[in-house]
């Protein structure tokens, strides 16, 4: 297994490889971070926080997260770094650190991605459901591109946009088996009356 040393950016939020995540950097030690990053174009994990909060002390993050890639940036506000990330690579901490300045950075082991399986016609609902959040929507939701047929794609973005409390997200990121996500989804979407038992 490869692994890597990189920034942690603990949130209350689960990135999916694939995802999009703007997010607003105002404290010195993420803008250090994120000039690090750029400057080197690498990427930094993004984390689910397990204990504590966004700002002020580190938090400290679950054990499995997902690289993010700064795909744009932009300072419209003196000292607030707007940015927009991509998901890419989930991976677990192996060991963490924290600098003085309250920086989190960890060594890491990469998650080999899911293998690409198409969507199977019992789940058909949760793509369609998808379609039609891409098309009502109007501009984009989702990074392109699309990947209807594509059960890790689908279950990604599904978990994404439901209304599902951030630590059932969290499991759902955890899952290395693309089609046994998309059955707690489909499960999810029935008891909620989105798609037909």
């Amino acid at each position: 297994m490869k692994s890597l040393r990189v920034p942690i950016f603990p949130l209350n939020t689960v990135l999916f490889p694939g995802g999009l995540l703007p997010l607003r950097v105002f404290e010195a030690r993420y803008m250090d971070m994120t000039r690090g990053c750029l400057k080197r174009d690498e990427p930094f994990g993004v984390c689910l926080i397990h204990e504590g909060s966004e700002v002020g002390a580190p938090a400290v993050p679950e054990g499995v997260g997902c690289l993010a890639k700064i795909l744009e940036w932009d300072m419209q506000q003196q000292g607030i770094l707007n940015l927009t990330t991509h998901g890419s690579q989930r991976f677990r901490i192996l060991e963490r650190a924290t600098s003085t300045q309250g920086l989190i950075s960890a060594d890491v082991e990469l998650i080999p991605p899911d293998a690409s399986i198409a969507v199977p016609e019992k789940f058909a609902a949760c793509a369609r459901l998808l379609e039609m959040v891409v098309v009502d929507h109007g501009k984009p939701v989702f990074a392109e591109p699309h990947a209807f047929d594509d059960a890790a794609w689908v279950g990604y973005r599904l978990t994404e946009i439901l209304p599902v409390p951030l630590l059932a997200k969290q499991k759902l990121l955890e899952l290395t088996d693309s089609l046994a996500r998309l059955s707690i989804l489909q499960r999810f979407l029935e008891s909620r009356g989105l798609a037909a038992a």
